[in-house]
């Protein structure tokens, strides 16, 4: 599904990057514009993406990953006792942040593209060149690691790189 010309693709990598950058960050001001910077990157990178059989998964991983950025940027360490189940508030999505950043990054890119980019297991396992098994395995230990750090008291959840 090699698109030869970037604007062809444009109109279809938007709305799916909005959505990772909206679900990250949880302002639809910032999710458009970190929308806008991942597909500016597309296109200053366009000569080596073209080619890829996973473009989609590239922008939106650069997606997530521009938007970590703004979300380590925008505030400083939270000093919070608990950390919701529920993310709706921005403080609990900063330490969702923080703690992905603690997982091994092999987990931490299979949790990204499921659940942030709403890829599925074949997707993901496609995009990062791994079995669906692996995949799975990843995902699971990613999520029990992830439930350890997010259940911890803030304090003991790094928010430095």
């Amino acid at each position: 599904m090699a698109h030869e010309h970037f604007d062809e693709l444009f109109r279809d990598l938007y709305v799916p990057a909005f959505g990772v950058a909206l679900r990250v960050l949880g302002n639809r001001h910032e999710a458009e514009e970190v929308a806008c910077e991942a597909l500016a990157r597309t296109a200053a990178s366009w000569q080596r993406v073209r080619g890829l059989p996973y473009q989609r998964a590239w922008v939106l991983r650069v997606t997530a990953n521009v938007a970590v950025d703004v979300l380590r940027k925008r505030r400083p360490p939270v000093q919070s006792a608990q950390v919701t189940a529920r993310l709706t508030d921005p403080d609990d999505r900063v330490l969702l942040a923080a703690a992905l950043r603690r997982l091994p990054r092999r987990q931490r890119e299979v949790l990204v593209l499921r659940f942030l980019a709403d890829m599925t297991e074949v997707q993901v396992a496609e995009h990062l060149d791994i079995s669906r098994s692996a995949v799975k395995q990843h995902c699971s230990r990613g999520l029990v690691r992830l439930r350890e750090l997010m259940g911890s008291p803030v304090e003991e959840v790094s928010l430095a790189c």
